[in-house]
């Protein structure tokens, strides 16, 4: 192996469909990798000049020129550096064109060599098997006089391509990769890096993307891990950047971040999304509907941090059954972030709606129609908002809500993005407590008092629903970890209970298909990841 080696890992944030502009940014990392921190070798992301997931973009018919345009751009302007770039290849086989994912490693006008991904991931979030065709083999390529073995990320979860490599005279593992982020991934990334290095005794590099993506986020988390198990370096979370390595033929240089607690990731994840989800969809701003509750005032604080307090717009929609303690402290949270705010009153609306129905209504007793009936004059409003001024109105509503169908259809669900829709109530009240941690802008009172939809005289959510600290955790075995009725009321939970919750689940889910998109941050998130029927008997399992 060469007495030294230095590398750099491009850490990027790439657009899904812009290949002019990632080609843009990649050129832009080669090019600091090179003049500005020596590097002889810079790692790309998994399907850098697409980005990821790209879905059916694969499909349509000038995706494959524009690849192609991508790859003459960085044949002709990056010089003086190796790249590896993951790209979709296009080839035609047997009188037909499939897709591999794949990875090509340049220098100097050249493609070197090629690599295609093995492992083709079919779960979660993953649709893989849809587009691309599996590759044969590992690559193994030579750099400055050390063995490379390039593995495409899914690749590195299993120990056939490592070992494969190592049997082919790797010194060196590469990993590229579009790894989205859950709560539990960076634990799981490093039991992978732990067995792979294990099995091979060599040391690993591990690159990875950054940014939001519809209702995927990608954290970073780029590593080196030496060949004895140490992790040398981790990048940042959810930091785009260019990080540099040196290796002496032993050890990777740098070391490990600093520990974050999980509500400071959770909440950097979550501005990341926001910010890119309204950025990229060309939206000059953000509407919130302001309660003066826990997850209205969660969702404006990360909107301004995530696009400046100048960019959003607070609006409260005040109705008879709104205690003046919210209105309060709505108008108290809008000022602290400095937003802009606004009150428009449902009062008019709701009579309008109720005088129209009155006849279809008569000799029926008031009942939860009349309160989603409030709920959807707030979401014509805010919607009327968008319309008129351009803004994305950011849904409000927590995975417990969504869970169990407790919010409005074409009500509190009208929305173009849901930034809290995998947040668990309880975690929506640690993510508002870190954030005062940064800066106090969430008043206390919200922090404390029971939480209500106020579409009622003293209603309280305990009233149609169990204590959030019960509901939770339930929710996550049967949502997330999928066991059975029986199996969640072996670890304690009441059988009525545990029946009650899991009808109002599978009711709910015409509800949930119609929802915005939110950023997953669980391991099983409603949306791409959760695909049940709408209409299905299969009661209590």
């Amino acid at each position: 192996m060469s007495a030294s080696l230095k590398l750099a890992l491009a850490q990027l944030n790439l657009w899904v469909g812009d290949v002019e502009g990632n080609v843009g940014k990649i050129i832009d990392a080669a090019t600091r990798a090179r003049d500005t921190l020596g590097a002889s070798l810079v790692v790309c992301p998994e399907l850098s000049l697409i980005g990821y997931p790209p879905d059916d973009l694969l499909l349509r018919s000038g995706m494959p020129a524009q690849i192609e345009q991508g790859v003459e751009r960085l044949l002709r302007e990056v010089r003086d550096i190796t790249l590896v770039v993951g790209l979709p290849e296009y080839v035609n086989e047997a009188a037909e064109r499939v897709i591999y994912n794949a990875a090509y490693v340049i220098r100097d006008g050249v493609v070197l060599a090629r690599a295609r991904k093995q492992r083709l991931p079919n779960y979660g979030v993953f649709d893989e098997r849809r587009h691309f065709q599996p590759g044969g083999r590992t690559l193994v390529f030579d750099h400055e006089g050390t063995r490379l073995g390039l593995c495409i990320c899914e690749d590195i979860w299993g120990p056939n391509p490592a070992a494969a490599a190592k049997a082919a005279g790797a010194q060196l593992l590469l990993n590229i990769n579009a790894s989205p982020f859950d709560l539990s991934k960076s634990r799981e990334r490093r039991r992978v890096f732990d067995s792979r290095v294990a099995e091979t005794g060599l040391p690993l590099v591990y690159v990875n993307c950054v940014g939001g993506q519809d209702d995927v986020l990608f954290d970073g988390d780029s590593t080196a891990i030496d060949h004895d198990g140490r992790i040398a370096f981790s990048a940042p979370l959810f930091e785009e950047g260019v990080f540099a390595l040196d290796f002496d033929g032993r050890r990777w240089s740098g070391r490990e971040r600093e520990a974050q607690s999980r509500e400071a990731v959770v909440y950097s994840g979550l501005v990341q999304a926001v910010r890119d989800y309204v950025d990229r969809n060309g939206f000059p701003g953000a509407l919130v509907g302001m309660s003066g509750g826990i997850d209205s005032a969660l969702v404006a604080a990360i909107a301004a941090d995530a696009l400046g307090a100048e960019r959003v717009w607070g609006v409260s929609l005040p109705s008879r059954y709104t205690a003046q303690m919210s209105n309060d402290d709505a108008r108290l949270e809008a000022e602290a972030l400095g937003i802009r705010y606004s009150v428009l009153a449902i009062e008019p609306a709701f009579e309008a709606f109720s005088g129209a129905l009155a006849d279809s209504f008569s000799g029926r007793a008031v009942d939860l129609t009349e309160e989603n009936l409030q709920s959807r004059c707030r979401g014509v409003m805010l919607m009327a908002l968008s319309n008129k001024f351009g803004h994305v109105v950011l849904t409000t509503g927590n995975k417990s809500e969504m869970a169990v169908g407790y919010a409005t259809l074409y009500g509190d669900m009208c929305g173009g993005f849901a930034p809290i829709k995998d947040v668990y109530k309880t975690l929506v009240y640690e993510l508002c407590r870190y954030r005062n941690t940064l800066g106090a802008v969430i008043p206390e009172r919200v922090l404390t008092r029971p939480p209500s939809a106020e579409l009622r005289p003293d209603q309280k959510d305990s009233d149609s629903l169990p204590p959030y600290e019960v509901l939770d955790p339930l929710l996550q075995l049967y949502v997330e970890r999928q066991l059975s009725i029986p199996e969640i009321v072996e670890r304690g939970f009441d059988e009525a209970v545990v029946k009650r919750i899991a009808a109002l689940v599978r009711r709910s889910e015409y509800k949930r298909r119609q929802a915005p998109p939110g950023p997953k941050i669980t391991e099983c998130a409603f949306g791409r990841e959760r695909r049940y029927p709408l209409t299905a008997v299969y009661g209590d399992i």
